[in-house]
């Protein structure tokens, strides 16, 4: 039993039109649902992918105006990190941030990766790297992106993680999730200790989480341009059981599993306080759209339904053009 690597990300926004814009218009992503939180249905859930929005590709924002700012600090999620086939793609997000304002920090190389490091337009953190092959299989290009098929984001390549304490963090990703300690490397951002590299699956781009000891830090808080958590990807329901034992026998509190509809769910908050989620790789979400028509309209999982008018009602205007 061994997880396939990272499912998706899910972060925060305060301005859904204005996400949807920046990720399919300025990054090129499609958005392969847009949906509500299921657990407060006063919120958009939107979910952006590759083509055929598969897992390991997406990106998914809860729509959270009131949530106030994202205070960074140990126990959160400090960065994602979205795959770009190659250095020669590299070299064209720098040129297209420049045309479009996109606040970057240039081309660098951290541990023998290429990576450039930008900012959303509500500040969150995220990393372009050069993916040379290897690791988890790269997502589909979509034909309506505006960004060249040989240039698109191709997936997630990793997360970065900030804890006070690294042991009990390298401690759960290994002994209960089964990661292996694959390298570390000097960053910036934590020049004295380092950032240690945890993969899992065949390693590499789609599979790795980056940690980062900082116990000189606050303890962070999310909010608008901050990470809410991260999930990670298992094949079918039956591994998805034997997860949920291997996590409880290691002592952490896991929930049931939840029918996203899309997927199914398991969450638990390791050691550092982070939030992690275990989903499937399936049902998907051509469960309930036609997949060349995806994310065009305000779908609901049968269950919220019933609520469509009142739901709806809730919602402020979200258009994408």
């Amino acid at each position: 039993m061994q997880l396939g690597g990272l499912h998706h990300v899910t972060a925060v926004t305060g301005n859904a039109a204005g996400n949807v814009a920046f990720y399919t218009q300025v990054l090129g992503m499609r958005l392969v649902k847009k949906t509500v939180n299921q657990d407060d249905v006063s919120a958009y859930h939107l979910f952006y992918a590759d083509g055929e929005g598969n897992a390991g590709t997406e990106v998914t924002f809860f729509d959270w105006p009131n949530a106030g700012p994202n205070v960074p600090g140990s126990g959160s999620i400090a960065a994602i990190g979205l795959r770009v086939p190659g250095r020669e793609a590299l070299d064209w997000w720098q040129q297209r941030f420049d045309e479009h304002d996109v606040a970057h920090d240039g081309i660098v190389e951290l541990g023998g990766q290429e990576m450039l490091h930008f900012t959303d337009p509500e500040g969150q953190q995220l990393v372009l790297a050069a993916d040379d092959g290897g690791g988890m299989g790269p997502g589909v290009p979509w034909d309506n992106s505006p960004v060249p098929p040989e240039r698109q984001i191709r997936g997630l390549h990793h997360v970065r993680l900030i804890v006070e304490e690294l042991a009990p963090t390298a401690l759960t990703l290994t002994e209960v999730l089964g990661f292996r300690q694959a390298r570390e490397y000097t960053s910036p951002e934590n020049s004295s200790q380092g950032t240690v590299v945890f993969e899992t699956g065949p390693g590499g781009p789609g599979t790795e989480v980056h940690v980062d000891e900082r116990p000189e830090l606050q303890i962070g808080r999310v909010g608008i341009g901050g990470v809410h958590h991260i999930a990670f990807r298992t094949p079918t329901d039956e591994e998805h059981r034997q997860w949920r034992e291997q996590v409880a026998r290691a002592g952490l509190g896991i929930t049931q599993v939840i029918d996203r509809y899309y997927f199914r769910s398991l969450y638990f908050r390791e050691p550092g306080h982070i939030l992690y989620e275990i989903a499937t790789d399936g049902p998907g979400f051509a469960v309930d759209e036609d997949a060349d028509h995806l994310g065009e309209n305000l779908v609901l999982p049968p269950f919220l339904e019933p609520r469509r008018d009142e739901i709806e009602a809730g919602l402020r205007p979200l258009t994408t053009t």
